[in-house]
């Protein structure tokens, strides 16, 4: 789906930059054309700055955005969750990050709740990044505590499990 929505926009990288940060911020577009989070409005002149483009880049990507019918269904629906990963320094909490070979394969969060559910360790948030939107998905798993040393190995050990970092 993200190939799919970038290809829209295919002979405009400043409008790609637009939806790449519309959908990793998961910023929404309203019926007005413009860049709002729940109920708040979001400036375009903001937006430009963050990604070092015009304004009008910003106007002409929600143009496009409310003239196609599938993107306006994505983008008007879009939401963001509130994470936990960017507070974990601040909380004390520890911040699990794990890059698997393939991440459409089945059962991943399972087994990887599971292994943590194993050795005793509660989860306070698991946040999955989706394939389709981005190229190189994680799985971030936020826990009260550190992670013992046999449960690191039990998770590395998964078949899938690429590379994992701890924060």
């Amino acid at each position: 789906m993200f190939d799919e929505i970038m290809e829209k926009f295919e002979g405009s990288p400043s409008q790609q930059a637009v939806i790449r940060l519309l959908l990793e911020r998961g910023f929404s577009v309203n019926d007005d054309g413009r860049v709002v989070s729940g109920g708040i409005e979001i400036p375009n002149t903001g937006i430009a700055r963050e990604i070092g483009v015009d304004r009008r880049v910003v106007d002409s990507t929600t143009d496009v955005i409310l003239k196609d019918d599938e993107l306006r269904r994505i983008f008007q629906n879009i939401s963001q969750v509130p994470s936990l990963m960017d507070l974990a320094p601040v909380l004390d909490l520890t911040v699990l990050s794990i890059e698997v070979n393939d991440a459409e394969q089945e059962g991943i969060v399972a087994q990887v709740t599971g292994t943590l559910a194993d050795h005793g360790i509660s989860i306070r948030q698991t946040i999955s990044e989706d394939p389709e939107f981005t190229d190189e998905p994680r799985l971030y798993l936020i826990t009260d505590e550190e992670l013992p040393g046999e449960t690191i190995t039990a998770i590395r050990d998964l078949e899938f499990v690429r590379k994992i970092e701890i924060q």
